[in-house]
């Protein structure tokens, strides 16, 4: 059976067609951080980050928001400065890391700020098994080569805001003249220098 000619050329038109080019880019640990900041007492913030995280960019070359990124973090891993605060926050009251020892996000939609270089990422962030949008604000650098190393790297600050009642992080204390301990709001900040993998 032959194919007709026009059919024909439109197969082998889309058989030879470029496809899109994407790079895989990686976290690096030693210069990413991964971090919050809620109200205390209503005079301060508390600011804590994760020592253990995971994170991928696969960024499509020709048009960056059809690029994706996922962030894994062990919850374990809160950090804050003080050893009683952290164990409370692995507790039942906030994480309950014993249940649900990861946090994750994906992104979903990658929109153009109104600045060169900037984004507004929207993906859905799962924490203590609840699984809502997260919008975050972010900003990349243009790639650089590292001059020790055959490496190109790129920077990433994003930020966020989230309602951690949302996710069931709800403990609380009230205090004197109607204030709380614990401030509902929370700012999550990702300052990330990501490694292109090589294929």
């Amino acid at each position: 059976m032959r194919l007709p000619s026009s059919l024909l050329v439109a197969t082998l038109a889309l058989a030879l067609a470029p496809r899109a080019a994407a790079s895989e880019w990686a976290f690096d640990p030693e210069h990413t951080e991964i971090g919050f900041s809620v109200r205390h007492m209503m005079v301060s913030n508390v600011k804590g980050a994760f020592d253990k995280y995971s994170g991928k960019l696969v960024v499509d070359d020709k048009d960056f928001t059809k690029s994706v990124v996922t962030v894994d973090v062990d919850m374990i891993s809160v950090n804050t400065k003080s050893q009683k605060r952290d164990d409370h926050l692995r507790k039942n009251a906030f994480f309950d890391v014993a249940k649900f020892p990861k946090m994750s996000f994906k992104s979903t939609k990658i929109e153009n700020g109104d600045k060169p270089g900037t984004f507004r990422v929207t993906g859905d962030l799962t924490l203590r098994g609840v699984t809502k949008p997260l919008v975050l604000e972010t900003t990349v650098s243009d790639e650089w080569k590292a001059p020790w190393a055959d490496q190109m790297h790129r920077g990433i600050t994003a930020t966020g805001k989230i309602n951690r009642n949302d996710f069931g992080v709800s403990w609380q204390e009230k205090m004197d003249k109607g204030g709380v301990v614990v401030g509902d709001e929370v700012t999550i900040t990702i300052s990330a220098e990501v490694v292109k993998v090589k294929p």
